[in-house]
């Protein structure tokens, strides 16, 4: 198992062949994911659950084309590969599905059913969404979901749109964007499983993208339990909200002044 910078060391050790470092992304998406579609190599065959943007994401060659390569050079080679093409359908039907039953189940506030790529960033977002939402938001809509292999798979861009939200940067958006209409609140999610906080910085830069917008914004950094929340605990903008998915019932308040009678 190997993974993409792995890939290119061997390359340019067996081959001379010299990738420039910022070549990783390319050669994923321009040639390790079709030969993953081709069932040629297998991503995280010992943790199917690694999320996507993991840098411990690996990649395996698959029996099937193990068997092929080995019979390079001898006289059953042809008959290999055309029981491997024969068979393609069938195994990638296979794969697909295997893939499938890791798949994280997310019920909008409409009821809507929709699946996100496995990972546990994506647990704690379906969490947000179930737990977070009808205690903190009731009633709000749901505008925005991200996921990281398919970037987004909520995008209410009619409404986004409206409240001033540049829907062309949707890749600097938050995590999660839910609205409330009848306050005008735009909540704004940063879900931390391995990446930061509503940190001052990720603050400025939410606020410059929504420089347009007039509703009134509430940040909160969702984490999945106090641990998490310790790790990034010096870190979190003041005038922000952190929710704990295992204490789901309370918010850690980084305002007191809106809160505290005096």
């Amino acid at each position: 198992m190997l993974r993409i910078l792995d890939i290119m060391d061997f390359m340019r050790d067996q081959y001379g062949k010299v990738y420039a470092p910022n070549s990783r992304e390319t050669i994923r998406r321009q040639t390790i994911h079709q030969f993953e579609q081709a069932r040629i190599v297998d991503k995280n065959p010992d943790d199917p659950d690694r999320p996507t943007n993991s840098g411990k994401t690996v990649y395996a060659l698959t029996d099937e084309a193990l068997g092929v390569l080995r019979s390079y050079g001898t006289s059953d080679f042809k008959t290999k590969v055309s029981q491997f093409i024969s068979r393609f359908g069938t195994l990638q039907m296979e794969y697909r599905n295997s893939r499938a039953k890791h798949r994280v189940p997310l019920r909008t506030p409409g009821g809507q059913l929709v699946y996100l790529s496995p990972g546990k960033h994506n647990q704690l977002q379906a969490k947000v969404i179930a737990d977070f939402g009808p205690r903190f938001a009731p009633g709000a809509t749901l505008l925005y979901v991200g996921d990281t292999a398919l970037k987004h798979v909520i995008y209410e861009a009619t409404l986004l749109t409206e409240l001033g939200i540049e829907i062309t940067l949707h890749d600097k958006l938050p995590d999660l964007i839910l609205y409330l209409r009848e306050r005008d609140w735009l909540y704004l999610v940063e879900v931390v499983t391995s990446h930061g906080p509503v940190s001052p910085k990720r603050h400025r830069e939410i606020e410059t993208l929504l420089c347009n917008c007039r509703s009134q914004r509430i940040y909160v950094t969702a984490f999945p339990d106090l641990t998490a929340f310790r790790k990034y605990a010096g870190n979190i903008a003041w005038e922000t909200e952190v929710w704990v998915a295992d204490n789901p019932d309370h918010l850690i308040h980084f305002d007191v002044s809106k809160f505290l009678v005096v």
